[in-house]
């Protein structure tokens, strides 16, 4: 057996997150701030924000051998099928090498129809990564993008050191569970990450499932938080919460991107529309599962709206904030627009349809990350 040196986990190894927990165990990266957490009672974004989608631990070693010790917590929706396990990638010097889940954990099942939490508590567990270059370099691991991970240690064969800066630009990006990588193959293959290493920069990711939806917090989180490159993507979530109308919508996001230019007045700030949803292009929300897909065990969701004065879709939510970024560009020339239809539309849906009416799958990711880099970065 290999002797290993146990090192703790400190923010000087950690990047992509916004705050560090201590807990029971160790430590719990947070995507938004305890002062913004406190300004939401909505489970969904607590559940969320602790899932570390972009969060990695990074460090300078020989060691060939390396353990990730951590306590991931699984939440199981009754009644809807259960995600793959959470893994964790392993890049050394930025190549990604390998992938591995962390054993064990603690897991939360969630009644549906009764809304009744049940927890299991778990141990911690291991992700284990052998065989690695014995010459001195960069690791990263970075942590899976739907699972709350708490960080406990790494064991190591060798010494490690913090990371130097890496020199690149800091790219920090707002959106919804598809930025925060669902139904992508593993952190490092969400569409942002996939960006992010096309182009050249260091990725915060602020995606939130279910949880873009123009927040006060988000936008003072995003004033407060260093970059050379901000994105938000702005609009699903809008639409499939039916939180707002249209009167509501414009000033909404006019005070979202004033808060940002409150911290980055000069930074390239650009605003991104959704990509093409079939069932919310036309329809208003709220988006709901569709039920007899849950009785065949798939999971598929529907939009139940109907049309009416005000009510936002994903057609009303582009051509608004095509307006909006036309209008504030005149006095704010670092500002501009993406249509999201050009990084996956109608024609792209008939040969990769989105698997549940509303989130792309792991190839569609790469494909939106190939384009974002190449319209963006590029």
């Amino acid at each position: 057996m290999t002797d290993l040196t146990t090192t703790p986990l400190t923010a000087e190894l950690i990047r992509g997150a916004a705050e560090l927990e201590p807990t029971a165990h160790g430590l719990l990266p947070h995507r938004l701030p305890a002062w913004a957490r406190a300004q939401s009672a909505d489970p969904q974004l607590a559940t969320v924000e602790a899932q570390p989608s972009g969060v990695r631990v990074v460090f300078r070693t020989s060691a060939t051998h390396v353990e990730l010790v951590a306590l991931p917590t699984r939440q199981i929706l009754r009644g809807v099928p259960e995600r793959p396990l959470g893994v964790c990638d392993l890049l050394v010097d930025g190549v990604l090498t390998d992938r591995q889940t962390i054993a064990g954990g603690t897991t939360v099942t969630v009644d549906m129809a009764t809304g009744a939490v049940d927890t299991v508590p778990g141990e911690p567990g291991r992700a284990v990564f052998t065989g690695l270059p014995g010459a001195d370099k960069t690791v990263e691991i970075w942590l899976p993008h739907y699972e709350r991970t708490e960080l406990v240690a790494l064991r190591t064969d060798a010494p490690i050191t913090p990371a130097p800066p890496s020199g690149l630009r800091q790219w920090l990006h707002h959106g919804s569970s598809i930025s925060q990588g669902s139904n992508a193959a593993s952190p490092s293959t969400t569409w942002p990450a996939v960006a992010a290493a096309l182009g050249g920069v260091e990725l915060t990711n602020l995606g939130f499932g279910g949880s873009a939806l123009i927040d006060p917090f988000t936008a003072r989180t995003m004033r407060d938080t260093p970059a050379d490159f901000i994105s938000v993507k702005l609009g699903i979530n809008v639409v499939n919460a039916d939180l707002m109308r249209q009167r509501a919508f414009g000033p909404a996001v006019h005070g979202f991107l004033d808060t940002i230019r409150d911290g980055h007045p000069d930074t390239p700030l650009l605003v991104v529309s959704p990509i093409y949803c079939p069932i919310h292009e036309n329809t208003p929300g709220p988006g709901a599962f569709d039920v007899a897909a849950l009785r065949e065990g798939r999971m598929r969701f529907v939009a139940t709206g109907e049309p009416g004065p005000g009510k936002l879709t994903l057609t009303v939510i582009r051509a608004e904030l095509a307006r909006i970024v036309a209008e504030r560009a005149q006095t704010d020339p670092h500002l501009t627009y993406l249509d999201g239809l050009s990084l996956y539309g109608e024609p792209d849906h008939e040969k990769l349809p989105l698997p549940d009416q509303l989130h792309p799958d792991a190839e569609t990711h790469q494909l939106i990350g190939r384009r974002f880099a190449e319209q963006v970065f590029g």
